[in-house]
């Protein structure tokens, strides 16, 4: 059995500015365009059944507007007419109405548990598009932009269930066939989850393919669905469909896999999938304990162990069972292991340091079940007896708190606990590589190259730092390519921000708030004027500027895109254009 690979991601010390001192507040006015739209965006709010905080993540915070990467400067949106509606900006001063491309063929106001309709741009010419009902479209387009040659055509529509959002897709274009791959997200129930919110988050993998023979359709030729508890931050399809990323607050995993599901299309699918531990594991301050339960008839023979002072490898019959990087170093030399008579096999692993709590067995490995000993939870919690009081707030006049909270910023504390990166096979559907992201939380992504995968922002330390996937790149698969200097201290005092973007040419960030306001943080340029830092006594020569722009409309923001030249930002009756970049 293969051990996803732990990996880390590699800051380039160049691309940091540790000289970096600020954003200095520009009032220098920004251009800004105002357009009616015609008909109202097509929002859709949460309803009382979608009460959780992964339905606000998903829907409540969805972004209505969508930035075509293949072409600059060209957004769109889908109105309540059903029509979905395109800007392209040549020149500022010369702005046209929003123009109808393409109309949906179903009346979206009939169905009351629909959800948003969302659109992806799988290539240049071809478009994935969710009427919010449950009901996927593959459109070829022509060249968008184009009058001559943009035409847009239904060319597969299918119902795949429940409704659903697209989060990515991507083309693929072979000499025998065409297909298109395109991740569909989904929050359900769960009737047996008693612990939880009750839900889960599905993502279904679906690949649609037409053969480059006469007389073939588009149809559905992979299904996959993986599961979590979290809505991912980021997810998205490698761009020749081999494999998978996502970046989650909590781990998924695939349940239903090609084949199985299109022999249980018509069936009710079951609401909960029980997967059984591949051991069990205890452990105590001296050692640890590893249960696993044997094939039948499994004797001596057909089990080998090997240990190594941080590895161990078990084979049963033949087969690698489980392999991989200890969390801590063992006496691998006092290590044993027996069967048992209830056909199980037992490991006794000596611990190196000990006192040592281990919070996993093998480094990466999810497979294991750890059991608590109820002996040794009591005597964790009389250790810590002392830290609790029945009253409350006994003593408030102690001298030296154990913690002042005013030491501790706002902007310093993360409320979720650490994501993970995850890149899974498309072919064996495994994790192969897992990054552990800590402290280092998500921002937002973008597309800087629609060719490559979306690059994706992370916090660390006071920067944000942008990541951009190389698929083909196993041992090197995630570049640091640009660094936003303070950005992941400067936006975590934003309490009301809705929207994060950034330029694909990485000179500039920009977030918004629910109602109104814009903030635009530039990248550091080189000055036109002399400057100079009066308590060094030194030439500045390059500035780094925040603007804020404030929106004349009291209608909350749906909407949020950012091209190298302007930001885009849409309410409910409104398109508004921010010239940022007004040097061209």
């Amino acid at each position: 059995m293969e051990v996803a690979a732990n990996c880390s991601l590699r800051v380039k010390r160049p691309l940091l500015d540790p000289r970096f001192e600020g954003y200095k507040l520009s009032l220098e006015p920004l251009p800004c365009y105002q357009l009616e739209l015609d008909a109202a965006v097509a929002e859709v709010k949460l309803r009382d059944d979608q009460y959780t905080l992964e339905h606000v993540h998903a829907f409540g915070m969805y972004n209505y507007l969508h930035c075509d990467s293949w072409y600059q400067d060209s957004v769109y949106y889908i109105d309540s007419l059903g029509r979905i509606m395109n800007l392209t900006v040549m020149l500022d001063t010369a702005l046209g109405k929003p123009r109808e491309v393409f109309r949906l063929p179903a009346d979206l106001t009939a169905y009351d548990d629909r959800l948003c309709a969302s659109i992806h741009f799988s290539s240049s010419t071809w478009v994935t598009l969710s009427d919010g009902t449950g009901r996927l479209y593959l459109i070829e387009t022509g060249e968008r932009g184009n009058n001559d040659s943009e035409k847009w055509e239904i060319m597969f529509n299918e119902e795949l269930g429940d409704p659903f959002i697209i989060m990515h897709s991507v083309s693929l274009l072979k000499v025998e066939e065409h297909s298109v791959t395109t991740l569909l997200l989904r929050i359900e129930k769960e009737e047996l989850d008693m612990k939880g919110s009750g839900f889960y988050v599905s993502l279904e993998w679906i690949t649609i393919s037409k053969k480059n023979e006469e007389g073939k359709k588009y149809e559905i030729i992979k299904r996959d669905i993986l599961r979590g508890k979290s809505v991912p931050h980021y997810a998205a399809v490698e761009p020749d469909g081999t494999g998978l990323m996502i970046v989650s607050y909590k781990s998924f995993n695939f349940v239903h896999v090609g084949q199985d599901l299109k022999e249980n299309k018509d069936k009710d699918m079951p609401e909960k999938i029980k997967v059984e531990p591949l051991y069990y594991w205890q452990q105590t301050e001296d050692d640890v304990t590893v249960t696993i339960c044997l094939p039948v008839d499994s004797t001596k023979e057909d089990v080998q162990v090997r240990y190594l002072p941080d590895q161990i490898s078990i084979v049963l019959k033949g087969q690698q069972f489980l392999e991989g990087k200890l969390y801590s170093s063992i006496d691998h030399e006092s290590s044993t292991w027996i069967i048992k008579e209830n056909n199980s096999l037992e490991i006794s692993l000596i611990k190196k340091n000990e006192g040592l709590t281990w919070p996993e067995l093998v480094v990466g490995n999810k497979q294991g079940e750890f059991i608590r000993d109820s002996v040794q939870c009591a005597a964790i919690a009389e250790r810590l007896m002392h830290l609790t009081s029945e009253e409350l707030n006994p003593n408030p006049d102690k001298e030296k708190p154990p913690c002042n909270a005013q030491e501790l910023e706002e902007c310093d504390i993360f409320f979720e606990e650490s994501s993970s990166l995850c890149r899974f096979d498309g072919n064996t559907l495994k994790t192969t590589h897992v990054v552990n992201l800590g402290s280092n939380q998500y921002l937002f992504s973008v597309i800087v190259n629609p060719k490559e995968m979306p690059c994706f922002c992370l916090r660390h330390d006071v920067d944000a730092l942008l990541w951009q996937p190389h698929s083909s790149n196993q041992d090197d698969m995630w570049e640091h390519i640009a660094t936003f200097n303070a950005l992941g201290y400067v936006q975590a005092s934003k309490r009301d921000k809705k929207f994060f973007a950034c330029a694909p040419n990485y000179s500039y960030a920009a977030l918004c708030e629910c109602l109104r306001r814009v903030f635009i943080y530039r990248q550091p340029t080189p000055m036109s004027t002399v400057l100079y830092n009066r308590k060094e006594g030194r030439q500045v020569g390059q500035v780094a500027k925040q603007q804020v722009a404030s929106l004349e409309t009291n209608d909350p923001i749906l909407g949020f895109q950012a091209t190298n030249e302007r930001l885009f930002v849409l309410t409910t009756k409104n398109l508004f254009l921010i010239k940022v970049n007004t040097e061209n």
